[in-house]
Protein backbone atom coordinates (compact mmCIF):
# COMPACT_ATOMS: atom_id res chain seq x y z
CA UNK A 1 0.00 0.00 0.00
CA UNK A 2 1.73 3.02 -1.19
CA UNK A 3 -0.69 5.55 -2.00
CA UNK A 4 -2.68 7.25 0.24
CA UNK A 5 -5.15 9.42 -1.70
CA UNK A 6 -6.51 6.50 -3.80
CA UNK A 7 -8.15 3.85 -1.37
CA UNK A 8 -6.06 2.21 1.36
CA UNK A 9 -6.47 -1.74 1.34
CA UNK A 10 -9.86 -2.63 3.11
CA UNK A 11 -8.20 -5.94 4.74
CA UNK A 12 -5.78 -3.24 6.71
CA UNK A 13 -8.14 -0.32 7.81
CA UNK A 14 -9.76 -0.67 10.75
CA UNK A 15 -11.49 1.59 12.96
CA UNK A 16 -10.02 1.07 15.77
CA UNK A 17 -6.57 1.72 14.83
CA UNK A 18 -4.81 4.74 16.81
CA UNK A 19 -3.21 6.63 14.56
CA UNK A 20 -0.77 9.40 15.13
CA UNK A 21 -2.02 12.86 16.07
CA UNK A 22 -0.30 15.95 14.50
CA UNK A 23 2.02 17.68 16.89
CA UNK A 24 0.33 20.88 16.87
CA UNK A 25 -3.01 19.91 17.62
CA UNK A 26 -3.30 19.67 21.50
CA UNK A 27 -6.54 18.80 22.93
CA UNK A 28 -8.82 21.26 24.26
CA UNK A 29 -10.17 18.93 27.41
CA UNK A 30 -7.85 15.62 27.65
CA UNK A 31 -9.81 12.58 29.43
CA UNK A 32 -7.30 12.34 31.86
CA UNK A 33 -8.25 15.95 33.59
CA UNK A 34 -11.19 14.17 34.30
CA UNK A 35 -10.02 10.61 34.89
CA UNK A 36 -7.04 10.50 37.01
CA UNK A 37 -6.27 6.83 35.91
CA UNK A 38 -7.03 7.64 32.46
CA UNK A 39 -3.12 7.91 31.51
CA UNK A 40 -0.34 5.66 30.28
CA UNK A 41 3.64 5.54 30.81
CA UNK A 42 5.52 6.37 27.89
CA UNK A 43 6.63 2.62 27.44
CA UNK A 44 2.34 1.41 27.13
CA UNK A 45 2.28 4.48 24.58
CA UNK A 46 4.81 2.62 22.43
CA UNK A 47 3.33 -0.52 23.06
CA UNK A 48 0.50 0.67 21.26
CA UNK A 49 1.88 2.34 18.62
CA UNK A 50 4.03 -1.22 17.29
CA UNK A 51 0.86 -2.29 16.76
CA UNK A 52 -0.53 -0.18 14.69
CA UNK A 53 0.61 -1.01 11.05
CA UNK A 54 3.09 1.77 9.14
CA UNK A 55 1.09 2.20 6.45
CA UNK A 56 -2.39 2.52 8.20
CA UNK A 57 -0.89 5.08 10.63
CA UNK A 58 0.87 7.19 7.78
CA UNK A 59 -2.45 7.30 6.00
CA UNK A 60 -4.47 8.12 9.27
CA UNK A 61 -2.06 10.79 10.16
CA UNK A 62 -1.90 12.36 6.16
CA UNK A 63 -5.93 12.41 6.69
CA UNK A 64 -6.11 13.84 10.33
CA UNK A 65 -3.43 16.87 8.99
CA UNK A 66 -5.50 17.76 5.94
CA UNK A 67 -8.80 17.92 8.34
CA UNK A 68 -6.65 19.91 10.71
CA UNK A 69 -5.60 22.44 7.77
CA UNK A 70 -9.53 22.56 7.16
CA UNK A 71 -10.54 23.37 10.42
CA UNK A 72 -8.18 26.33 10.70
CA UNK A 73 -9.55 27.27 7.23
CA UNK A 74 -12.73 27.76 8.15
CA UNK A 75 -12.35 28.24 11.92
CA UNK A 76 -13.81 25.34 13.65
CA UNK A 77 -12.17 23.05 16.88
CA UNK A 78 -10.18 20.33 15.32
CA UNK A 79 -10.43 17.91 18.26
CA UNK A 80 -13.18 17.80 20.07
CA UNK A 81 -14.40 17.88 16.52
CA UNK A 82 -18.08 18.54 16.70
CA UNK A 83 -20.33 16.14 14.50
CA UNK A 84 -21.35 19.07 12.19
CA UNK A 85 -17.53 19.48 11.31
CA UNK A 86 -16.99 16.33 10.37
CA UNK A 87 -20.10 16.62 8.10
CA UNK A 88 -19.20 19.79 6.75
CA UNK A 89 -15.55 18.25 5.87
CA UNK A 90 -17.06 15.30 4.19
CA UNK A 91 -19.70 17.75 2.15
CA UNK A 92 -16.56 19.99 1.47
CA UNK A 93 -14.43 16.69 0.37
CA UNK A 94 -17.91 15.57 -2.23
CA UNK A 95 -17.70 18.78 -3.82
CA UNK A 96 -13.50 20.02 -4.06
CA UNK A 97 -11.32 18.44 -6.90
CA UNK A 98 -8.12 17.50 -5.89
CA UNK A 99 -5.05 19.13 -7.31
CA UNK A 100 -3.28 15.92 -8.26
CA UNK A 101 -6.24 14.14 -10.31
CA UNK A 102 -8.59 17.26 -10.72
CA UNK A 103 -11.65 15.11 -9.13
CA UNK A 104 -12.68 13.97 -5.60
CA UNK A 105 -11.78 11.82 -3.30
CA UNK A 106 -14.20 8.54 -3.92
CA UNK A 107 -16.52 7.20 -1.27
CA UNK A 108 -14.01 4.70 -0.07
CA UNK A 109 -11.51 6.94 0.83
CA UNK A 110 -14.09 9.39 2.88
CA UNK A 111 -14.44 6.27 4.50
CA UNK A 112 -11.43 6.06 5.51
CA UNK A 113 -11.31 9.58 6.83
CA UNK A 114 -14.06 9.22 8.78
CA UNK A 115 -12.42 6.30 10.51
CA UNK A 116 -9.44 8.31 10.71
CA UNK A 117 -10.93 11.07 12.44
CA UNK A 118 -12.80 8.44 15.13
CA UNK A 119 -9.75 6.75 16.10
CA UNK A 120 -7.60 10.13 16.23
CA UNK A 121 -10.13 11.16 19.07
CA UNK A 122 -10.01 7.73 20.75
CA UNK A 123 -6.44 8.42 20.93
CA UNK A 124 -6.26 12.09 22.18
CA UNK A 125 -8.81 10.49 25.12
CA UNK A 126 -11.54 12.01 23.52
CA UNK A 127 -15.07 10.27 22.49
CA UNK A 128 -15.42 9.97 18.89
CA UNK A 129 -18.20 12.40 17.49
CA UNK A 130 -21.30 11.16 16.36
CA UNK A 131 -20.62 10.76 12.37
CA UNK A 132 -24.04 9.54 11.22
CA UNK A 133 -24.59 12.68 9.27
CA UNK A 134 -20.92 12.53 7.83
CA UNK A 135 -21.47 8.89 6.37
CA UNK A 136 -24.84 9.81 5.36
CA UNK A 137 -23.19 12.57 2.93
CA UNK A 138 -20.86 9.43 1.59
CA UNK A 139 -23.98 6.91 1.12
CA UNK A 140 -25.50 9.62 -0.83
CA UNK A 141 -22.38 10.71 -2.55
CA UNK A 142 -21.54 6.47 -3.23
CA UNK A 143 -25.50 6.51 -4.61
CA UNK A 144 -25.09 9.27 -7.35
CA UNK A 145 -21.89 7.96 -8.73
CA UNK A 146 -23.69 4.92 -8.80
CA UNK A 147 -26.25 5.76 -10.73
CA UNK A 148 -23.83 7.82 -13.12
CA UNK A 149 -22.09 4.64 -13.17
CA UNK A 150 -18.92 6.22 -12.10
CA UNK A 151 -15.94 4.05 -11.59
CA UNK A 152 -15.28 5.95 -8.69
CA UNK A 153 -18.74 4.61 -6.60
CA UNK A 154 -16.35 1.11 -6.52
CA UNK A 155 -13.38 0.84 -4.56
CA UNK A 156 -10.65 0.34 -6.97
CA UNK A 157 -8.73 -3.14 -6.24
CA UNK A 158 -5.30 -4.59 -7.24
CA UNK A 159 -5.91 -5.92 -10.79
CA UNK A 160 -5.82 -10.43 -10.19
CA UNK A 161 -2.18 -11.72 -11.41
CA UNK A 162 -3.36 -15.38 -12.16
CA UNK A 163 -1.46 -18.17 -14.30
CA UNK A 164 -1.69 -16.87 -17.57
CA UNK A 165 -0.77 -13.17 -16.45
CA UNK A 166 2.16 -14.45 -14.94
CA UNK A 167 2.90 -16.47 -17.85
CA UNK A 168 2.88 -13.28 -19.82
CA UNK A 169 5.03 -11.38 -17.47
CA UNK A 170 7.90 -14.18 -17.24
CA UNK A 171 8.25 -14.23 -20.78
CA UNK A 172 9.72 -10.73 -20.20
CA UNK A 173 12.17 -11.42 -17.75
CA UNK A 174 16.39 -12.73 -18.25
CA UNK A 175 15.91 -15.72 -15.83
CA UNK A 176 19.21 -16.30 -15.95
CA UNK A 177 20.09 -13.42 -14.44
CA UNK A 178 20.01 -12.81 -10.64
CA UNK A 179 17.64 -9.82 -10.75
CA UNK A 180 15.30 -12.49 -13.08
CA UNK A 181 15.46 -14.91 -10.90
CA UNK A 182 14.30 -13.13 -7.80
CA UNK A 183 11.58 -11.32 -10.01
CA UNK A 184 10.40 -14.60 -11.29
CA UNK A 185 10.77 -16.52 -7.53
CA UNK A 186 9.14 -13.48 -6.02
CA UNK A 187 6.08 -13.67 -8.89
CA UNK A 188 5.50 -17.19 -8.68
CA UNK A 189 6.11 -17.15 -4.37
CA UNK A 190 3.51 -14.76 -3.96
CA UNK A 191 0.69 -16.55 -5.69
CA UNK A 192 1.62 -19.70 -4.53
CA UNK A 193 0.98 -18.93 -1.23
CA UNK A 194 -1.61 -15.84 -1.54
CA UNK A 195 0.64 -13.70 0.24
CA UNK A 196 0.61 -9.70 0.58
CA UNK A 197 4.30 -8.06 -0.19
CA UNK A 198 4.33 -7.64 3.82
CA UNK A 199 4.25 -11.18 3.90
CA UNK A 200 7.09 -11.85 1.31
CA UNK A 201 9.57 -9.38 2.06
CA UNK A 202 10.59 -11.22 5.49
CA UNK A 203 11.17 -13.99 4.44
CA UNK A 204 14.63 -16.12 5.09
CA UNK A 205 15.91 -18.90 3.53
CA UNK A 206 16.33 -21.67 4.78
CA UNK A 207 14.68 -20.89 7.91
CA UNK A 208 11.30 -19.95 6.49
CA UNK A 209 11.38 -22.79 4.53
CA UNK A 210 11.11 -26.71 5.24
CA UNK A 211 11.55 -29.42 2.43
CA UNK A 212 8.69 -31.88 1.67
CA UNK A 213 9.40 -35.54 0.43
CA UNK A 214 8.82 -35.58 -3.32
CA UNK A 215 10.63 -32.06 -3.62
CA UNK A 216 8.64 -29.27 -2.64
CA UNK A 217 8.33 -27.75 0.50
CA UNK A 218 6.57 -25.60 3.31
CA UNK A 219 6.76 -22.02 3.42
CA UNK A 220 6.75 -20.25 7.39
CA UNK A 221 4.49 -16.70 6.73
CA UNK A 222 3.51 -14.46 9.28
CA UNK A 223 -0.61 -13.46 8.14
CA UNK A 224 -0.48 -10.04 9.01
CA UNK A 225 -4.21 -9.64 9.07
CA UNK A 226 -4.83 -12.77 11.29
CA UNK A 227 -1.83 -12.06 13.38
CA UNK A 228 -1.02 -15.83 13.33
CA UNK A 229 2.07 -18.19 11.55
CA UNK A 230 0.78 -20.53 8.68
CA UNK A 231 2.66 -23.21 7.01
CA UNK A 232 1.86 -23.50 3.56
CA UNK A 233 2.55 -26.18 1.56
CA UNK A 234 4.02 -25.45 -1.98
CA UNK A 235 4.32 -28.41 -4.42
CA UNK A 236 6.36 -28.89 -7.70
CA UNK A 237 4.15 -27.67 -11.31
CA UNK A 238 4.40 -29.74 -13.97
CA UNK A 239 4.70 -26.51 -16.13
CA UNK A 240 8.51 -25.50 -15.62
CA UNK A 241 8.17 -21.89 -16.67
CA UNK A 242 5.22 -21.73 -13.77
CA UNK A 243 7.15 -23.81 -11.31
CA UNK A 244 7.45 -22.24 -8.07
CA UNK A 245 9.98 -24.62 -6.17
CA UNK A 246 11.83 -24.69 -9.31
CA UNK A 247 12.22 -20.59 -9.53
CA UNK A 248 12.65 -20.47 -5.47
CA UNK A 249 15.42 -22.85 -5.88
CA UNK A 250 17.00 -21.18 -8.95
CA UNK A 251 17.21 -17.67 -6.77
CA UNK A 252 18.94 -19.73 -3.71
CA UNK A 253 21.67 -21.43 -5.96
CA UNK A 254 22.30 -17.81 -7.91
CA UNK A 255 22.27 -16.20 -4.01
CA UNK A 256 25.11 -18.55 -2.93
CA UNK A 257 26.97 -18.35 -5.87
CA UNK A 258 27.56 -14.25 -4.44
CA UNK A 259 28.12 -15.62 -1.28
CA UNK A 260 24.64 -15.09 0.33
CA UNK A 261 23.78 -18.76 1.90
CA UNK A 262 21.31 -17.48 4.73
CA UNK A 263 18.91 -14.56 5.36
CA UNK A 264 16.39 -12.80 3.04
CA UNK A 265 15.64 -14.14 0.35
CA UNK A 266 14.37 -11.20 -1.65
CA UNK A 267 17.49 -8.76 -1.67
CA UNK A 268 17.76 -5.25 -3.18
CA UNK A 269 19.61 -5.51 -6.16
CA UNK A 270 20.38 -1.96 -7.83
CA UNK A 271 21.12 -1.57 -11.44
CA UNK A 272 24.44 -2.49 -11.81
CA UNK A 273 23.59 -5.54 -10.19
CA UNK A 274 25.17 -5.88 -6.91
CA UNK A 275 22.80 -7.29 -4.00
CA UNK A 276 22.12 -5.56 -0.86
CA UNK A 277 23.90 -2.26 -1.84
CA UNK A 278 23.24 0.62 0.62
CA UNK A 279 20.90 2.94 0.42
CA UNK A 280 21.30 7.03 1.65
CA UNK A 281 18.76 9.39 1.83
CA UNK A 282 20.10 13.06 2.35
CA UNK A 283 23.30 11.22 3.48
CA UNK A 284 21.51 8.64 5.73
CA UNK A 285 21.19 5.35 5.52
CA UNK A 286 18.07 3.74 4.34
CA UNK A 287 16.63 0.29 4.49
CA UNK A 288 17.23 -2.78 6.40
CA UNK A 289 20.44 -2.97 7.04
CA UNK A 290 20.58 -6.79 5.78
CA UNK A 291 20.51 -6.11 2.27
CA UNK A 292 16.67 -7.38 2.33
CA UNK A 293 13.76 -5.99 0.17
CA UNK A 294 11.30 -3.45 1.24
CA UNK A 295 7.37 -4.29 0.75
CA UNK A 296 7.67 -1.46 -1.39
CA UNK A 297 10.04 -2.94 -3.34
CA UNK A 298 8.19 -6.46 -3.73
CA UNK A 299 5.07 -4.72 -5.16
CA UNK A 300 7.30 -2.59 -7.91
CA UNK A 301 8.45 -5.63 -8.66
CA UNK A 302 5.42 -6.94 -9.96
CA UNK A 303 3.79 -3.96 -11.24
CA UNK A 304 7.30 -3.13 -13.38
CA UNK A 305 7.16 -6.86 -14.60
CA UNK A 306 3.41 -7.11 -15.73
CA UNK A 307 3.51 -3.84 -17.00
CA UNK A 308 5.92 -4.46 -19.73
CA UNK A 309 3.64 -7.05 -20.92
CA UNK A 310 0.90 -4.00 -21.62
CA UNK A 311 -1.65 -5.76 -20.22
CA UNK A 312 -4.28 -2.98 -17.98
CA UNK A 313 -4.66 -2.83 -14.95
CA UNK A 314 -3.78 -2.27 -11.57
CA UNK A 315 -0.19 -4.20 -10.58
CA UNK A 316 0.60 -4.52 -7.06
CA UNK A 317 2.19 -7.37 -4.78
CA UNK A 318 -1.19 -7.79 -3.79
CA UNK A 319 -2.49 -8.75 -7.20
CA UNK A 320 -0.65 -12.16 -6.39
CA UNK A 321 -3.08 -13.10 -3.14
CA UNK A 322 -6.09 -12.02 -5.60
CA UNK A 323 -4.10 -14.06 -8.93
CA UNK A 324 -4.02 -17.16 -6.77
CA UNK A 325 -7.71 -17.11 -6.18
CA UNK A 326 -8.50 -16.34 -9.54
CA UNK A 327 -6.03 -19.46 -10.48
CA UNK A 328 -7.47 -21.67 -8.02
CA UNK A 329 -11.08 -20.80 -9.16
CA UNK A 330 -10.43 -21.49 -12.66
CA UNK A 331 -9.53 -24.85 -11.41
CA UNK A 332 -12.30 -25.88 -9.56
CA UNK A 333 -10.84 -25.92 -6.29
CA UNK A 334 -13.60 -25.01 -3.44
CA UNK A 335 -13.46 -21.38 -1.79
CA UNK A 336 -13.38 -23.40 1.31
CA UNK A 337 -10.03 -24.69 0.20
CA UNK A 338 -9.03 -21.33 -1.13
CA UNK A 339 -9.56 -19.48 2.00
CA UNK A 340 -7.48 -21.41 4.14
CA UNK A 341 -4.43 -22.36 2.38
CA UNK A 342 -4.50 -18.03 1.92
CA UNK A 343 -4.89 -17.89 5.03
CA UNK A 344 -8.47 -16.47 5.52
CA UNK A 345 -10.54 -16.73 7.72
CA UNK A 346 -13.47 -19.26 6.88
CA UNK A 347 -16.15 -16.09 7.43
CA UNK A 348 -14.20 -13.90 5.45
CA UNK A 349 -15.64 -11.21 3.26
CA UNK A 350 -12.80 -10.04 1.50
CA UNK A 351 -11.98 -13.46 -0.22
CA UNK A 352 -15.38 -13.41 -1.34
CA UNK A 353 -14.92 -9.82 -2.68
CA UNK A 354 -11.81 -11.17 -4.50
CA UNK A 355 -14.31 -13.30 -6.65
CA UNK A 356 -14.96 -11.35 -9.93
CA UNK A 357 -18.37 -11.26 -11.74
CA UNK A 358 -16.70 -12.64 -14.92
CA UNK A 359 -16.18 -15.68 -12.30
CA UNK A 360 -19.79 -16.59 -12.07
CA UNK A 361 -20.23 -15.79 -15.78
CA UNK A 362 -20.64 -18.51 -18.78
CA UNK A 363 -20.29 -22.45 -17.73
CA UNK A 364 -20.61 -21.36 -14.37
CA UNK A 365 -23.10 -19.39 -14.39
CA UNK A 366 -25.69 -20.69 -11.78
CA UNK A 367 -28.52 -21.08 -14.66
CA UNK A 368 -26.45 -22.63 -17.35
CA UNK A 369 -25.19 -25.36 -14.47
CA UNK A 370 -28.93 -25.73 -13.44
CA UNK A 371 -29.60 -26.11 -17.58
CA UNK A 372 -27.07 -28.76 -17.31
CA UNK A 373 -28.16 -31.03 -14.39
CA UNK A 374 -31.73 -30.55 -15.97
CA UNK A 375 -30.83 -31.90 -19.61
CA UNK A 376 -28.72 -34.66 -17.99
CA UNK A 377 -32.11 -35.84 -16.23
CA UNK A 378 -33.81 -36.05 -19.19
CA UNK A 379 -31.79 -37.99 -21.02
CA UNK A 380 -31.37 -40.82 -17.98
CA UNK A 381 -33.49 -43.57 -19.05
CA UNK A 382 -37.03 -44.08 -17.29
Amino acid sequence: MTEYNGVVDGELVEEDRLPAIPEDRAPAVRQEDEDPDAWLPPEAEEDVRAGIPRDTSRAYEGDMKQFAAWCDTVGRRVLPAAPQTVTAYLSYLKRTPRKRTGRPYGPATMDRIIASIRSSHRAAGFKPPDTMGARKVVAGYRAELSEAQDPAATPRKASAADRTVLRQALSHLDRSTLVGRRDAALMLLGHAIASRGSELAPLNWPTSFTDLPGGGFTVRVYRKKRKKWQNVEVQPDPDHDLCTVAAVRSLVEALAHEGHTKGPLFMRIDQWGYMGAEMTRKGEPIGDPDGRMSINGASDVVSRSIHRTGLPGKWTSHSLRRGLVKSARAAGVDIVDIGRHGGWDDRSKALIGYIDEEDSAGDRNPLSQIAKKAAARREEPT
